[in-house]
């Protein structure tokens, strides 16, 4: 299994492409839900003898989040299988151009050794022709394990990014809302919280593509806080606080 896997990351690098989704999926998950979360605070703050449930933040939230699983699941689906559908097409045309080239090469050597035979008096017999036979039976077979090897592997990564993409976004958005299901009115401090862990997450998020680009954790920690700070400050100033 673990080979097998191996040999498909080989051929259509589903970590790297799963690794990127989750990435960015979770961190706009965070975001958004972060969006909402600012425009009850704001409501909250021009009425404050006006409590908010949590269960009001919970449902949007909850509903928001599952809106962006299905979104990725099904809007990854039908992009990556138009990608696999575009790559073997890509591949037909360039083992096409391959059966070319290789039955120029057979033809050419079936005719040099013709040549030769003849030179040298010797009767043409039906060696050549099956030995063409059989390459071809071969070539025919190798196209098809090849083909066959494609399809599983763009299938097996078509099945996991899709995953990834709508799982990320929804356990992002989850996230930023855990600190609501354990009261039932929502004040500032549980506000505070919860944009304390997005902020938390967001610092992971950094160190993690710090890691894998192999760049400074440090400016990838600040471009992504930078998001975070930038979304807070357009959002309050657009509802007006």
């Amino acid at each position: 299994m673990l080979k097998k896997l191996k040999t498909y990351n080989e051929i259509t690098g589903f970590i790297q492409i799963a690794r990127r989704y989750f990435v960015n999926n979770f961190y706009d998950g965070m975001l958004t839900i972060m969006g909402i979360l600012l425009g009850f605070l704001v409501f909250l703050l021009r009425n404050p003898s006006q409590p908010i449930l949590s269960s009001y933040i919970i449902l949007t939230g909850m509903g928001t989040s599952i809106s962006m699983l299905i979104s990725g699941l099904s809007g990854s689906y039908l992009s990556e299988k138009a990608e696999q559908k575009k790559g073997r097409k890509e591949l037909a045309r360039a083992m096409g151009i391959l059966k070319e080239e290789e039955d120029e090469e057979v033809e050419k050597t079936i005719d040099e050794t013709e040549e030769i035979q003849k030179a040298m008096v010797i009767p043409v017999n039906n060696f050549n022709h099956e030995h063409k036979k059989r390459f071809s039976r071969k070539r025919k077979k190798e196209e098809k394990q090849v083909k066959t090897l494609h399809e599983k592997a763009e299938t097996f990564t078509g099945i996991i990014v899709s995953i990834v993409n709508g799982v990320s976004p929804f356990f992002g958005g989850l996230v930023a809302i855990v600190p609501f299901f354990f009261v039932k009115e929502a004040g500032m401090s549980v506000f505070y919280t919860s944009f304390f862990i997005i902020f938390v997450c967001i610092i992971f998020l950094g160190i993690f593509l710090g890691k894998i680009s192999e760049e400074s954790i440090i400016k990838s920690i600040l471009q992504m806080v930078g998001a975070f700070t930038l979304t807070i400050i357009i959002t309050v100033l657009f509802l007006g606080v």
